[in-house]
């Protein structure tokens, strides 16, 4: 494992945060595409629609028969996909305010949904080893991706395309054709789990993290690993580009959010929660990063 030569690992200035509410095990953030609003996934079966940085609650859902693991917003902002340990995915709609789809399938626990640019179809990521397209039209699943090893841990389409991205717990990332369902690449490196993996905006590099507490990032085209940052040794959960992509940060399971000045090379930790982070997003603007954690609180940092 690579050390980047220039990262320092300090504890960051925090100009402000706001403690937004307490429930119980936040697992997986989602956040509107145009307005400040943002969506809970946690493991009381339930998620939670929020406008920040009022903190107030606009909406909850209620269905699953399990914990939540994933949430994603439809590109248009009116639905929303959800995925649980109950092996379902399930597709709500905010103007009836209820599910209006179920879709079964996996075999075991689904770890994460994504939602394609053209907002017809989800992808599903599950402990059953495989990820699946689903039809929102025709409600049926439309392919079956098959080639890991084991648990598919995340999923997430490149926009505006039919590109895949996952990854998974036999320590690799794959890259595959939406429409055919064949894996395109395979990303070898990462010594353990690998728990999450992203594009940044322009969709040339990917950054992943590992059960480990490893960041890599890679280069999309050439299919090699251009940087390892050791963030550990705790695990990362989840990882996230800024939207200018000079910054990144990471979910630890030590209670701290990580970022990462990719041109200085800086490593930084932002301490608030009380135990693990489970996910992270941030504004459209860049000017706060939303936290969620094992502790049920939801941050908000600026």
């Amino acid at each position: 494992i690579q050390n980047h030569s220039n990262v320092n690992l300090v504890v960051a200035k925090i100009k402000s945060f706001r403690f937004l509410y307490v429930c119980l095990f936040f697992c997986s953030l989602a956040l509107h595409p145009r307005k400040d609003i943002v969506v809970t996934a946690s493991d009381d079966r339930l998620w939670k629609m929020w406008a920040f940085p009022n903190g107030n609650i606009i909406m909850t859902g209620e269905g699953h028969t399990d914990w939540l693991s994933g949430c994603c917003f439809h590109p248009s902002g009116t639905k929303l996909v959800t995925s649980s340990g109950d092996t379902t995915v399930r597709i709500w709609d905010f103007t009836k305010g209820e599910c209006i789809l179920t879709l079964e399938g996996h075999s075991r626990a689904v770890w994460d949904c994504s939602w394609h640019s053209c907002g017809d179809f989800v992808a599903s990521a599950s402990m059953d080893n495989t990820s699946k397209i689903w039809d929102i039209n025709s409600e049926r699943c439309r392919c079956t991706m098959r080639g890991h090893k084991d648990s598919v841990n995340s999923i997430e389409f490149l926009p505006f395309s039919n590109t895949i991205l996952t990854s998974s717990a036999d320590k690799t990332l794959s890259l595959w054709d939406a429409r055919t369902g064949f894996c395109a690449q395979t990303f070898y490196g990462h010594l353990h789990s690998c728990n999450h993996a992203t594009f940044n905006m322009k969709g040339d590099t990917i950054v992943s993290c590992d059960s480990y507490g490893v960041m890599k990032f890679w280069d999309v085209r050439r299919v090699t690993p251009m940087v390892s940052i050791d963030a550990g040794p705790h695990p990362g959960n989840q990882v996230v580009f800024d939207p200018s992509g000079h910054v990144v940060a990471l979910a630890s399971n030590d209670g701290t959010v990580k970022t990462l000045e990719l041109n200085s090379g800086q490593l930084s930790s932002l301490v608030g929660h009380e135990d693990e982070v489970q996910s992270i997003v941030f504004d459209h603007k860049a000017e706060h990063l939303l936290s969620g954690g094992s502790d049920g609180s939801l941050l908000l940092w600026s």
